[in-house]
């Protein structure tokens, strides 16, 4: 049974994301397309496009420092997420983080609302009252986060092959290229299709949910969305401190423009890799 948003609750606005939560994912979107739109070509070199797609960026050459530039973007990003989580449990005494309704750790209940999710798309159930975080999207989460290390880890030692060589056996760079790239793919693929549809284009949010760029959502839509999360806020009257003003409409613009050129950008990578895979 579809649940309609409430049309008792006033158009407010609740803050979901703050400023540097904004900042970080759209310095990770910046580094993630621009790594995919940079490694494409390179993992797929003999390809007539991929010569095309690597001329547009000025040759191979530009290419690589271009993929290695983006990367370290994404090395400084992961890094100071990781440094802010360190700070919340070690300095604030958050533990928040690791349990409860505002952690991104998998729990019982994810496992309960997956069955219901899937009885509900069938029709023999409600749909699942959502709290802070959905499963899925605290899948994404600890995928990037298993990303970063593998791809990360991978990616430093092709760029720095010297360092590295001073305490691993050669073998292990074909190793390393070949995790890099073929994680990355599958990085790059997930990305493109399953986060973009569970962000952007599933029907409660179509044609795009802006959250991450104006860091609000209506409250009606809270209250759609994330039951739970809206009955839990105002029973411990925190609602209230969450309420925001409306966001600037240029804010909203932007935001929009972005995500539909990551969107269209992200699904043609997905096609051109199919097109490769299939081709070879």
């Amino acid at each position: 049974m579809n649940v309609s948003p409430d049309p008792t609750i006033p158009k407010l606005f609740v803050r979901r994301f703050a400023l540097p939560e904004r900042l970080l994912h759209g310095c990770l979107m910046i580094s993630f397309l621009g790594l995919s739109l940079t490694g494409l070509p390179l993992f797929f070199s003999d390809a007539a496009w991929a010569r095309t797609m690597s001329a547009l960026f000025g040759g191979y050459g530009v290419t690589g420092s271009l993929h290695r530039f983006f990367g370290a973007i994404m090395i400084a990003t992961f890094s100071t997420h990781v440094a802010r989580l360190v700070k919340r449990l070690y300095i604030d005494k958050d533990l928040g983080i690791l349990w409860g309704p505002d952690s991104l750790v998998p729990q019982p209940r994810d496992i309960l609302q997956v069955v219901q999710h899937f009885r509900y798309f069938v029709g023999l159930g409600p749909r699942p009252r959502f709290d802070r975080f959905t499963y899925w999207e605290k899948f994404d989460y600890w995928a990037v986060f298993w990303g970063m290390g593998i791809i990360g880890t991978s990616g430093l030692m092709l760029w720095l092959p010297g360092l590295f060589a001073k305490v691993l056996p050669g073998w292990v760079f074909n190793v390393a290229f070949l995790v890099h790239g073929e994680e990355a793919l599958l990085a790059m693929v997930f990305i493109f299709t399953i986060h973009f549809f569970n962000s952007h284009l599933r029907p409660e949010v179509f044609p795009m949910d802006t959250a991450m760029f104006t860091g609000r959502v209506p409250a009606e839509h809270l209250s759609h969305e994330r039951p739970a999360e809206y009955e839990r806020l105002q029973a411990a009257g925190g609602l209230e401190s969450r309420l925001v003003p409306a966001g600037a409409p240029r804010v909203l613009i932007v935001g929009r423009l972005i995500g539909t050129l990551a969107v269209i950008l992200g699904l043609i990578m997905v096609v051109l890799t199919l097109y490769a895979v299939l081709t070879s």
